[in-house]
């Protein structure tokens, strides 16, 4: 019984002291992941996030670029940092929603690893059309598609990304046939579609918005669920196919078992961060939307992602080894 009470005594205390670290947290500089290389859109919203977040905080916040294997790579590095409130990463619809699917193997469980804080933004996709291709539209599109099945051919940033994805997704509620042609990457795809080497791609509205606005390429539609403040006469995807909705999304997250009064604390901060002016600005130079929102509220965002997207792979054979 004496051997009882002692463990019942040490566990108080051991608790105790947790709950005081926790509170005193942080007392160094924390680390910011970003799965991707430095410039893209991720970098610079994780970038923005972090001067902010060093006010908050009152300790550095630095990013720290770990790339490779869509995301993979430096997904790992958090999962498998030390659960202290150290380390936060930027996960991204890739990381936490369509790996999962699309590979066979992860070195991380992208739900069981990891403990949401708050959903940091979304980029609208857009469908890119060459200024030749003889369409005006989504409905014009579907018409030119059906009259020519397996013929016309759209381009992505690469096998089972966001955006060829998005292309799936569209390919199954048009009852179209578009012939799918994966690239490393959206620069690449973009400068394809301006030189009429493909006549469409899915692309994101932070490669896509300066080729529009200088009229080299077309954009039929965004794939958000209302249109987008920067081209607002543009009309969505889904005002022609009912339903449709797709874009690529970012989030804050913390290794699993990281304390809940740091959860609570990094939710709170960010979340005022993601309604300022300063960081609305920031994002919106990238074609980015913040979002904010409860850990709980980006858990469920997610599961609804990961079933939407598996779906959708298993429907197009998408596979990436």
């Amino acid at each position: 019984m004496r051997k009882y009470y002692k463990y019942l005594i040490l566990l108080t205390i051991f608790c105790g002291n947790a709950s005081l670290a926790a509170d005193a947290w942080p007392v160094r500089s924390i680390r910011f992941i970003v799965p991707y290389p430095p410039g893209g859109p991720t970098d610079l919203m994780a970038r923005s996030m972090s001067g902010r977040l060093t006010e908050a905080l009152g300790q550095t916040v630095v990013v720290d670029n770990r790339a490779g294997a869509g995301g993979n790579v430096g997904t790992e590095v958090a999962a498998k940092a030390p659960p202290d409130g150290y380390t936060i990463l930027m996960g991204a619809i890739s990381t936490h929603s369509i790996n999962i699917s699309l590979y066979r193997k992860l070195a991380f469980d992208p739900v069981k690893d990891f403990t949401p804080i708050t959903q940091a933004s979304i980029i609208p996709l857009v469908i890119n059309a060459h200024p030749s291709l003889p369409v005006a539209n989504v409905k014009e599109l579907i018409v030119l598609a059906k009259k020519n099945p397996g013929q016309l051919s759209y381009g992505s940033s690469g096998n089972g990304g966001g955006t060829h994805l998005a292309g799936e997704l569209f390919k199954t509620m048009t009852g179209t046939q578009l012939l799918h042609v994966p690239y490393k990457g959206l620069s690449p795809a973009t400068i394809d579609v301006m030189g009429g080497n493909i006549p469409l791609l899915f692309n994101d509205l932070t490669t896509a918005i300066q080729p529009y606005k200088s009229g080299r390429v077309k954009i039929l539609g965004v794939s958000t669920a209302k249109r987008v403040q920067q081209i607002p006469e543009v009309a969505t995807i889904g005002e022609s196919v009912p339903g449709y909705e797709a874009h690529t999304w970012f989030g804050v997250l913390a290794p699993a078992g990281t304390p809940q009064l740091v959860i609570d604390r990094l939710s709170r901060e960010s979340m005022k961060i993601l309604q300022s002016d300063e960081i609305k600005k920031r994002f919106a130079e990238v074609g980015a939307e913040p979002i904010g929102g409860t850990p709980q509220q980006f858990a469920a965002f997610m599961a609804a992602e990961t079933i939407k997207w598996a779906k959708v792979i298993k429907a197009s054979g998408a596979r990436v080894d």
